[in-house]
């Protein structure tokens, strides 16, 4: 499948358009019979990542071959969770390939603010990457794949850079409009439309009254921080609850701007849209990669949108499918032995 092949009707080309449609409720209710199988076969698993940390994720296994080609794990995006409803579509695509889907929330993501004190933030990489070394050891005997979208893309990325350290036995990884360079991120977000800011916003908020909720005997933030902008907000979360004594620094502690991938030893492959609006597509351009690294630029198809058709298909799942299949071993060789 090629960058080609994403060709939208007229009505779909606006990068605003495809950016909300990604995660809007409407493609739920659409496909909700074909998301069902997905959700009705998962099983919770509680993941000890190393720590003490805790992190919930749901198994579900595939049902149409002897055995399953392998296992993606899933990565939502911030404020999103493993019902998310990208997570959902690219989960159920994959299961109808027969893969095993894996759907990890983050810290405090999703219903889990109980499972860690203390608050998520972007730069917790290492319990991410003890999470997938415990699927991983769960099951030892399937070819194991990750992908995330947006800041799901950014960890999935900083797992496969650390997974052969890791001991993970990591096969392929996929990055779906992933942050590069956070700084600049949250500069786009400022000039773009008002609705981005404000959307990240109340989902953080809701977020972050639960886990004060869930914790009530110390405050979290003072309620100014609670009333600023995504970027105060953002500056009182790492002086109150990082050791990160900036925002620069604390931006800068999950950048993969630059060089930062070029160490990476797994087959792996970026996809994003110039027309993207919060993450800049210059930056994937300045990307220094090294040849095990496929980068995928579309014209159009805004943040983890690429709605294909006025049906609200999303043409990712069949991308990211395709390449599950080219970089996964086979069905007859699993069946083997």
């Amino acid at each position: 499948m090629k960058i080609a092949d994403f060709q939208p009707p007229r009505l779909l080309r606006n990068p605003h358009v495809q950016s909300v449609l990604a995660s809007s409720g409407v493609r739920r209710m659409l496909f909700r019979r074909r998301l069902s199988v997905l959700e009705r076969g998962a099983r919770e698993h509680l993941l000890d990542c190393g720590d003490g940390v805790r992190l919930l994720g749901l198994h579900t296994p595939q049902q149409v071959l002897p055995r399953p080609r392998g296992l993606v794990v899933l990565l939502h995006g911030w404020e999103g969770s493993a019902q998310s409803s990208y997570l959902l579509h690219t989960g159920s695509r994959l299961l109808d390939d027969g893969y095993d889907v894996f759907r990890l929330n983050f810290r405090d993501h999703g219903a889990t603010h109980h499972l860690n004190r203390e608050l998520f933030h972007s730069c917790r990489i290492e319990e991410v990457v003890g999470a997938v070394a415990a699927v991983a050891r769960t099951f030892p005997e399937l070819p194991l794949a990750i992908a995330g979208f947006s800041l799901g893309g950014n960890f999935a990325l900083r797992v496969a850079l650390r997974a052969p350290q890791a001991g993970i036995a990591l096969a392929y990884a996929l990055a779906v409009c992933p942050a590069i360079s956070p700084r600049d991120a949250m500069d786009a977000i400022e000039r773009a439309p008002w609705f981005y800011e404000a959307y990240f916003l109340r989902k953080w908020r809701r977020s972050l009254a639960a886990k004060q909720r869930t914790f009530p005997d110390e405050p979290l933030f003072a309620p100014e921080d609670m009333r600023g902008n995504l970027r105060a907000l953002t500056r009182a979360l790492v002086l109150r609850h990082t050791a990160f004594a900036s925002i620069e620094a604390y931006f800068d502690g999950y950048s993969i701007a630059g060089d930062r991938l070029a160490p990476l030893q797994v087959p792996t492959t970026i996809l994003t849209a110039a027309d993207d609006p919060i993450i800049p597509v210059e930056h994937f351009r300045r990307l220094q990669l090294p040849a095990c690294v496929e980068l995928d630029i579309t014209p159009g198809g805004g943040h983890c949108g690429f709605i294909r058709s006025l049906a609200l298909t999303s043409w990712t799942e069949d991308y990211i499918a395709e390449r599950m299949r080219r970089h996964l071993p086979p069905a007859r060789q699993m069946m083997r032995g």
